[in-house]
């Protein structure tokens, strides 16, 4: 069961990048606690692959980075982040499926994807044309991001990215904004405010750029705000508060370097990106692409057009985006698909017998899956994904040991069913006394 799960992982056995890679490999292994010391805060030119440790394409990947980081010894920097344990780094990239390459080049706050071959020539390859890049920008006088975080304490920043926040301004800059914020209050005497003054300002610019501004800090002078003070209870200084919309504000508890800083700002805008698509089984390619790409790929089997109308339907499709939104940090793909289209899937999976909708989570590299049992309702898929999140429950192979044949099929047009014309039969001509007869 753990291991269709997929959690016994790198996590549990704390060998984090250890599972693809070694120690005596040339890889450089990246986690939140050092990436930004490592990678962001560097002059060198770094490829960074952000992969699951489960991931089949992964595994194929490893032994040509390995190759490409051998090569580049000395010259690029190659690393490598487990996304799967580190999520909130990989989120911070918007890294939804694996493998995923960066190039961290001039800028180190604005990396660009690798689009080439995943051979260790290809990478190398790659690695040259981008170092080049990054040579010629220097010697046009162009210096890039990294030399932020290197000056005074945890780096200058920007002032002008910490919002200065007002009895006047703070309803309508923090409460009515949907971007989360992080709001320090300070006292202009305060010893500990000053020495968290050049982190709070170097946070504000990286978490700006990183989150492209849908988290912000901003800073509020107790002493003059009071009301702003009072009505959230300050008591001490600097206290940091954050804010979502709609919610009661929560006290920030970690550490006050500029890293801790961003490390929580990026858990929050992790909490915040979308959920995954989800898609319709149109062809084989989506079903292969999705299943093959993720840890698990959620599938629904609904009714029948004809015998839930559009407004049935959608209201099945709206379930499971609520679902894919509420289980968004984990890999998984979701997909659906209208009972009848896809008859080899269902029997492979062993569908038919529980009626329709269904749901099913397939692990397409054990060739396993469980099925839904209970309703096909946000309670009761909460509690369905709830269990295979821990562990349990009871799972069964794929019929036929691989993913089955799937039709390509035209996409619904979110309308209701119509039932297909039937010939008109012409009885002009029958004689009705010689059926009589005939059935005597």
């Amino acid at each position: 069961m753990r291991a269709f799960l997929g959690v016994l992982v790198c996590s549990l056995t704390l060998l984090s990048v250890h599972c693809l890679y070694s120690a005596s490999d040339d890889v450089v292994e990246l986690n939140p606690s050092n990436f930004n010391r490592e990678v962001l805060q560097s002059d060198s030119l770094w490829l960074v692959e952000f992969y699951a440790p489960w991931c089949g394409h992964c595994k194929s990947l490893a032994p040509e980075w390995k190759k490409a980081a051998t090569a580049l010894k000395g010259i690029v920097k190659v690393g490598a982040v487990d996304a799967d344990q580190h999520n909130s780094l990989g989120g911070q990239y918007g890294v939804r499926g694996f493998p995923t390459i960066k190039i961290f080049g001039a800028n180190k706050h604005k990396p660009e994807d690798y689009q080439g071959g995943r051979t260790g020539q290809a990478i190398v390859d790659a690695a040259l044309n981008a170092l080049r890049s990054l040579v010629k920008d220097r010697l046009g006088g162009k210096t890039g991001g990294s030399d932020y975080g290197k000056q005074g304490g945890g780096g200058a920043g920007n002032k002008k990215d910490v919002v200065e926040l007002t009895d006047d301004n703070f309803d309508r800059t923090v409460l009515d904004s949907d971007d989360v914020w992080m709001v320090e209050f300070f006292a202009p005497w305060c010893g500990h405010c000053k020495n968290l003054e050049p982190e709070w300002t170097a946070a504000a610019t990286e978490v700006k750029e990183q989150t492209k501004g849908k988290v912000k800090l901003g800073a509020v002078d107790a002493t003059v705000h009071q009301g702003l003070a009072s009505r959230y209870g300050i008591r001490g200084f600097p206290t940091i508060k954050i804010f979502r919309k709609g919610e009661e504000p929560e006290d920030f508890q970690g550490g006050r370097t500029r890293s801790d800083i961003v490390a929580r700002a990026m858990d929050l805008y992790s909490d915040n990106i979308p959920p995954p698509e989800l898609q319709e089984i149109l062809n084989e390619d989506v079903l292969k692409k999705t299943c093959e790409d993720y840890q698990l790929c959620i599938i629904s089997v609904l009714p029948h057009i004809l015998d839930t109308g559009a407004s049935g339907r959608n209201s099945y499709l709206e379930v499971m985006r609520m679902m894919a939104d509420k289980y968004k940090k984990k890999t998984w793909g979701w997909l659906w698909t209208e009972a009848g289209a896809q008859m080899d899937l269902e029997s492979s999976l062993g569908i038919g017998g529980f009626g329709y909708p269904a749901m099913a989570a397939i692990n397409a590299r054990k060739m396993k899956f469980a099925l839904l049992r209970g309703s096909f309702s946000e309670t009761g898929i909460h509690e369905f994904l709830r269990e295979l999140s821990v562990g349990r429950g009871s799972t069964a192979t794929v019929g036929g040991g691989a993913l089955p044949k799937i039709n390509t099929v035209e996409p619904w047009d979110g309308k209701d069913g119509v039932l297909p014309m039937e010939d008109d039969i012409d009885l002009s001509d029958v004689d009705l006394d010689d059926l009589e007869k005939d059935e005597l």
